[in-house]
């Protein structure tokens, strides 16, 4: 029992059983109170650069001209908490998802790329042809993605696309899109 409970031996007696056994008790609800706390104080630090929605809309422009030049605006709605950012720095936050695919050469020496963000699959004679199908594959599909957003965000499955389909968006051209495709060599 000595050697277990050792981090608590400074502490607390580690001869009397019901003592740890007691005191171990004791640092799980200290460690759940400090979670807890954390929990409220990160919640206060939220809400002291939360803005009321109601003096967003009376200050509508200020605000806006505030997140194009300065920095994101944090805004609360009754529960509801949102992020008003300028596209810029919403592209920089996503340029780290890049898309990475696996590349096939077919029997008939054609080059099948599958992405492994999205479960895409595109083959063309060449690999930048394919890059490119693949490219325009991703536009669609994001596109389709957002016009019915709460549906698929929602979905166990797709919930993970979300930086890919803004990603997409945000680039908005399949010349874009095809370089931030990285092929690797897939087995057949």
């Amino acid at each position: 029992m000595k050697n277990k409970f050792i981090l608590f031996a400074h502490y607390f007696d580690p001869d009397q059983e019901y003592s740890l056994i007691f005191n171990i008790e004791y640092l799980c609800t200290l460690l759940t109170l400090c979670t807890l706390y954390s929990i409220m104080e990160a919640k206060e630090m939220r809400d002291m650069i939360m803005t009321n929605a109601t003096e967003v809309r009376k200050n509508w422009s200020q605000v806006v001209d505030g997140v194009i030049r300065e920095k994101p605006a944090f805004i609360k709605r009754t529960r509801d908490c949102m992020v008003l950012a300028n596209e810029s720095l919403l592209a920089d936050m996503l340029s780290v998802y890049d898309f990475s695919a696996r590349k096939y050469i077919e029997e008939d020496g054609s080059i099948t790329l599958s992405l492994n963000e999205l479960d895409l699959v595109e083959n063309a004679e060449t690999e930048a042809a394919a890059k490119k199908a693949l490219a325009k594959s991703i536009l669609e599909y994001a596109t389709d993605y957002y016009e019915e957003f709460a549906y698929w965000s929602n979905s166990a499955n797709r919930k993970g696309h979300v930086p890919y389909v803004f990603r997409a968006l945000l680039l908005d051209d399949i010349n874009k899109i095809g370089e931030c495709i990285k092929c690797q060599v897939g087995e057949n």
